[in-house]
């Protein structure tokens, strides 16, 4: 029997637990034919920022590219014009997966995993709330927690997954999943689906108990190591991610069952999103493609001309998504045929976040970029001093993000709040 946790004591106490809960799930997929919650058209949907509303009846308040589909999509609008507010020194490390983003819990404050193996706590006005060593490894966490039920789910590379109380810090477990737990974990119904790197190179993908922090159930089907986060689709009942051997791989949700893999012919190292029955599949085959969620057939395939591994994020119909070509790229989700694109200055490897009316995008030339959706055209952008690999936080009160330690300086990597100039 394993030992009771701090949240298992509280719950026994008298708090609020998930058993009671989960099966009124606001992340359900319960929309109509035709309705998307992945593209932000129905509030039952994960496309929504749940950050900006009070927990759902599971405990969920928010995880990595903003829900159980990846679509990276929040139903906000950004100023026309911006400024830095505060920028706070975060990550160290030269490391070259994309660093984690930082999330909002529900009392408000910024919570953000960084290269130098601390979970942070920022208040709104910069000030650090509280600060929690989770790792020694020197690669840290480039991983973005999940909020769930006031606690913090979060990987580091020394393959340990460690649940944080929110408004303290204080860890509730940590557990052993692998080589490196490098991807975003993902929440659903009390459950973390967390994709794992092994040392040969090989991988797997692990369910576990997000009270208990004990592992459930293993595959290992991934042949090399899967940096990218898992996705959830309730509503065809499967769960997949890429991995590092080209392959987008599927299971059922209901029973864990092997569905289906597809060969990008590249590594596919970023979250997959999903809309409308398509997992939009990034890869260094220098393309992404469109892949038929239930049964793994290719829909359609966009080239660009460099390697992809970047997040996408879709909103009403259309795909936006980066290149190491430089270019962001706006798609039509049904075809697969190029809208707009728009080059910056720089490789783009992090994740794109697409609100009502712009495209949020990080380059390799230290900016971060605000497009206009519907030609692509630059609203704004703003410069750093490193790499910009996280995703964008929009929230109410500005835009949170964080960038790479500057290559060849003792600098550090920023976090930054941008407030409307």
């Amino acid at each position: 029997m394993p030992e009771l946790t701090r949240r298992g004591w509280l719950r026994a106490a008298g708090g609020v637990g998930l058993a009671g809960l989960a099966g009124c799930s606001a992340l359900r997929d319960t929309a109509s034919p035709g309705d998307d919650p992945a593209d932000g058209t129905d509030e039952r949907g994960d496309g929504i920022d749940l950050s900006s509303r009070p927990e759902s009846p599971d405990g969920l308040t928010t995880q990595f590219r903003q829900g159980l589909r990846n679509s990276g999509s929040v139903d906000a609008t950004i100023p026309d014009s911006v400024e830095v507010d505060w920028a706070v020194p975060t990550n160290l490390g030269d490391h070259t997966a994309s660093k984690g983003s930082p999330i909002r819990a529900p009392s408000g404050a910024i919570l953000i995993a960084d290269d130098t193996g601390r979970i942070r706590s920022l208040s709104p006005s910069g000030e650090t709330n509280w600060s929690t060593s989770i790792s020694d490894d020197d690669r840290g966490s480039h991983g973005t927690p999940a909020i769930a039920d006031g606690t913090a789910y979060v990987g580091t590379y020394d393959g340990v997954v460690s649940a944080v109380t929110v408004d303290g810090g204080e860890i509730d477990w940590q557990t052993e999943v692998g080589d490196a737990a490098a991807a975003s974990p993902t929440y659903y119904e009390g459950k973390l689906y967390v994709a794992v790197e092994h040392a040969t190179p090989s991988g797997s993908v692990v369910v576990m108990d997000a009270e208990s922090g004990e592992i459930e159930w293993r595959d290992r089907r991934p042949t090399d190591h899967p940096h990218s986060t898992v996705a959830v689709d309730v509503e065809r009942d499967r769960f997949l991610f890429g991995s590092n051997d080209g392959y987008c791989y599927a299971w059922s949700l209901s029973d864990r069952e092997r569905m289906w893999r597809y060969d990008t012919g590249g590594d596919s190292k970023a979250p997959i999103a999903i809309s409308r029955g398509v997992a939009v599949v990034p890869s260094w085959a220098e393309t992404i493609t469109g892949v038929d969620v239930e049964d793994g057939s290719r829909i359609w395939e966009f080239e660009t001309e460099d390697m992809v591994m970047c997040a996408p994020a879709v909103r009403d119909g259309t795909v936006y998504v980066g290149s190491h070509d430089t270019n962001c790229y706006a798609i039509d989700l049904a075809t697969g045929e190029e809208v707009w694109s728009t080059p910056t200055g720089g490789w783009i490897t992090g994740s794109v976040v697409a609100t009502a009316d712009h495209v949020l995008v990080g380059s390799y030339d230290a900016n971060l970029y605000a497009l206009d959706r519907e030609d692509g055209s630059v609203t704004w952008s703003i410069e750093g001093r490193g790499e910009v690999t996280s995703a964008p936080l929009v929230t109410d009160d500005g835009i949170y993000y964080a960038e790479r330690a500057p290559e060849d300086s003792d600098e550090a990597g920023m976090c930054y709040k941008l407030v409307e100039a």
